[in-house]
């Protein structure tokens, strides 16, 4: 191999935390990758790699050399594409990671006309609800909701939307519509144990009037689709924002209540990995997105419960 191929190597030796993965990621042997690392430390003449049964890490020198080298790799793609003029577009793979439910509705949807902008850009969608390793994961750019639990994350603010309590129509007619925030206790709370919006601790704030419910219901369900199904359903009511209800709302097949109330909102996070610069496709791929959320009419009015004479 080559010294860029070296490098690239050894970038996925550590980024995937074996040489087995490494060489899946390159389509080559695992002990080509293995001779690779060796013949590149005896070039250098430092170890990069401290090998143990617990995996790999890397030394001193080893993560030294690991930001250089992803930077390096990133500088020369960039650089190709500029010589190639900005009307070709982006090439190689952008690999991004988002939530389940809010990637099929607000993600998915919308991928077409930034794919037409990049033609040779191919695209890796993870969807996963978890807050999974962006470095070992191999993610150029995820987008996370809610509050960021490290200070430490590169992370760039795309958008907010209001948390709202949503039910069907049908719901409201059989239940009744709580008029205050007590009155959520005498319903069915569908909880969401993954959110980051406050789970079963809903907060209400009118002026200088702050009341927090802690809401109680019968399911309790840990993935965005299963919220949307249940409410939709008519089985219960929810604490969700707007990102996840947004065209059912507009439609009035989900009604929000308690609209006099003010609620927190859900901010959306594009974050980066830590250590490196981020490559000119997973700003691309932000910069759109951004544009594409801000032409969002999220403040359309929103539809509350009326019920019928």
């Amino acid at each position: 191999m080559d010294r860029l191929a070296a490098m690239e190597a050894f970038v996925y030796v550590l980024e995937t935390g074996s040489f087995s993965a490494a060489s899946r990621r390159l389509n080559i042997g695992q002990p080509a990758v293995s001779k690779t690392i060796a013949l590149l430390e005896e070039r250098l003449g430092v170890r990069l790699l401290i090998r143990s049964t617990r995996g790999l890490t890397p030394t001193e020198a080893g993560e030294e050399y690991y930001l250089r080298a992803k930077r390096a790799i990133e500088d020369i793609n960039e650089a190709d594409v500029a010589a190639r003029g900005a009307g070709t577009g982006l090439t190689g793979r952008l690999r991004i990671c988002a939530p389940v439910t809010f990637a099929r509705m607000n993600i998915l949807p919308r991928l077409g006309p930034f794919m037409a902008m990049h033609p040779d850009l191919n695209i890796d969608v993870v969807l996963d609800d978890r807050h999974v390793d962006l470095v070992a994961e191999g993610i150029d750019v995820a987008l996370r909701l809610g509050e960021l639990s490290d200070s430490s994350l590169v992370a760039r603010k795309l958008g907010s939307r209001r948390l709202t309590i949503v039910g069907t129509p049908a719901y409201f007619a059989r239940h009744g519509e709580p008029m205050a925030p007590e009155d959520l206790l005498d319903h069915q709370a569908v909880v969401y144990t993954q959110s980051r919006g406050g789970g079963a601790r809903w907060v209400f704030t009118q002026g200088e009037d702050v009341r927090v419910i802690n809401a109680r219901g019968r399911l309790q369900v840990s993935a965005a689709e299963g919220i949307r199904t249940v409410v939709l359903s008519g089985l219960g009511l929810a604490m969700a924002s707007q990102w996840m209800f947004e065209p059912e709302v507009a439609s009035g097949e989900v009604v929000t209540v308690l609209n006099q109330w003010q609620m927190p909102t859900l901010d959306l996070w594009a974050i980066f990995p830590t250590g490196r610069l981020a490559s000119a496709k997973a700003r691309a791929f932000v910069e759109y997105f951004l544009q594409a959320f801000a032409a969002d009419p999220a403040a359309r009015p929103v539809n509350s419960y009326s019920p019928q004479e």
